[in-house]
């Protein structure tokens, strides 16, 4: 009986062991044999998970909150970003007004006037020497609500995704054409049909499967995986930067941002001018939090007006801005 040489053998297990032949969690655990799955991730895998009482940072996909604090009566600026959108609300007697002015992960989008008029100073993003124990912002951790789970690769793989394909997808999915399903799935669509901003490559991955392959073929080797996780949901409060901030990677990262869609889909960005750092966070009320925060070193290719610069007064180009990120999106640091 001839036997194989150990590269033939290799050859031969990597047919066998495809995409198919694997579940997510297997094709995790053989692409990623040390890195654990995050959280987030097992949640996406399993929406059932998500029924406990897990929370999340409300920025990106799931929306982001941040309150001023000005400590006035019905005088705080609520502001809401999520992938449908920025929602402003002055918090003012008898009601407030609502702004929808686009995805703040895209970094070619600029704020619309309306929101920066409502308060100059809301605090979305912030200046990486601002991150230090002891340091304080005031935020809302949600119960995360989106369900959507990650389809089989090979499921994924048969449905198309692009603006030319819109009727075949509302059908596939019975999504009624103008509805505000619809418009979330075509504006996901749309947004993963622009180009990337100069520096920065870009994917959108419709499978778990394929958002492992994006960020292995984009770091080489992945030595973490990480995601928000925080104890559980509380009402707005001020939570403090506690003592061991760690920086994760100093230059590349792939972050991936989970969108609105039918099924799961990330958004997927791979830059070299990128810092990660896992934050530790204590609410006023002792709640503890774990939060992934994201600094880009470079941002001379992102929109002049877009909504880091008007809330924070600097120039792009100039300054490292930094954002947290949600619970249900991740960072991919390399080895």
């Amino acid at each position: 009986m001839k036997v194989l040489s150990p590269i033939l053998a290799c050859l031969a297990l990597a047919v066998v062991v495809s995409h198919a032949a694997l579940s997510p969690e297997q094709y995790w655990s053989y692409k990623l044999p040390n890195t654990p799955m995050p959280k987030a991730v097992k949640e996406i895998l399993h929406p059932e998970l998500m029924e406990e009482k897990s929370t999340s940072v409300n920025v990106g996909g799931g929306g982001v909150n941040v309150n001023t604090g000005k400590g006035k009566p019905g005088g705080d600026t609520h502001v809401n970003v999520g992938g449908k959108g920025v929602g402003v609300n002055t918090g003012k007697p008898g009601g407030g007004t609502h702004v929808n002015v686009g995805d703040p992960f895209n970094y070619l989008y600029a704020a619309s006037e309306t929101q920066i008029h409502e308060d100059p100073n809301v605090a979305l993003f912030f200046l990486e020497k601002d991150m230090h124990p002891g340091a304080t912002m005031s935020l809302h951790f949600t119960e995360n609500t989106e369900k959507s789970a990650f389809l089989p690769y090979q499921t994924a793989q048969k449905i198309p995704f692009s603006s030319d394909k819109l009727p075949e997808i509302f059908n596939k999915f019975s999504v009624k054409p103008g509805s505000l399903k619809a418009e979330m799935m075509k504006n996901t669509i749309k947004e993963c049909e622009q180009p990337a901003i100069e520096g920065e490559e870009k994917y959108c991955a419709t499978s778990l499967e394929s958002t492992i392959d994006y960020s292995i073929s984009k770091l080489g080797k992945v030595d973490q995986a990480v995601s928000t996780e925080v104890e559980k949901q509380t009402p707005m409060q001020k939570y403090t930067i506690a003592a061991g901030v760690q920086k994760m990677t100093d230059d590349k990262a792939v972050v991936c941002h989970k969108q609105n869609y039918a099924y799961a889909v990330f958004y997927c960005h791979k830059s070299e001018t990128t810092r990660a750092y896992m934050v530790p966070l204590e609410g006023a009320d002792g709640t503890k939090a774990k939060a992934v925060a994201v600094c880009h070193t470079d941002t001379s290719a992102w929109n002049p007006k877009h909504l880091a610069f008007q809330v924070l007064k600097v120039e792009p180009g100039t300054i490292p801005v930094c954002h947290f990120l949600p619970r249900d999106h991740i960072v991919w640091v390399p080895k």
